[in-house]
């Protein structure tokens, strides 16, 4: 929480116990990503700087397809958008986090005459390309499902190689 409030207050973003609970949540639901994603990596890949140069490539690999980089509709269709930008937990971080700081917003648009307001739904559909279709506490729920959904698959390997290990040892000792 100390870090968090430090990086969130600092920077200025939004007030409020609301905003600042979801900043919070939201870090620590990455983290909790990011380490299930490593414990699958390091069940499969037997060597350490092995699994640690492919856990740092996957996460790229994710994070590129995020629509942080590239507007999601930037993306190019067939593989980089469809299976990737979905399954990414960057894109359902990064629009989350767009939602609690932009939505409830107003900009004044200093650059015409009448100076015309400019809401933060408008810049998140328009500009940034967020989908607005459920709420910032969805895409947390989403994130939530992630980190379950990464650690039944890294307790599904495990058991796999628990059994598949003696296998094969008594194969190669046939052979």
């Amino acid at each position: 929480v100390l870090p968090a409030a430090i990086a969130y207050y600092l920077t200025g973003l939004q007030r409020g116990i609301e905003h600042f609970f979801f900043f919070v949540a939201t870090l620590w639901t990455c983290t909790m990503l990011v380490e299930g994603l490593m414990m699958i990596v390091a069940a499969i890949v037997p060597d350490f700087l092995l699994g640690i140069i492919t856990g740092s490539r996957v996460q790229g690999l994710l994070m590129l397809n995020a629509g942080f980089f590239r507007l999601p509709n930037d993306l190019p269709k067939p593989i980089w958008k469809y299976p990737t930008y979905y399954i990414s937990y960057h894109k359902y971080t990064t629009q989350g986090l767009y939602k609690n700081e932009f939505l409830g917003l107003v900009f004044q648009d200093l650059g015409v005459v009448g100076g015309a307001d400019i809401s933060g739904q408008y810049i998140l559909k328009n500009n940034l390309q967020v989908e607005l279709g459920y709420s910032k506490w969805a895409d947390l729920a989403i994130l939530l499902g992630m980190v379950i959904i990464y650690r039944v698959i890294f307790l599904v390997i495990i058991k796999v190689f628990d059994v598949a290990k003696p296998m094969i040892k008594s194969f190669m000792i046939k052979v």
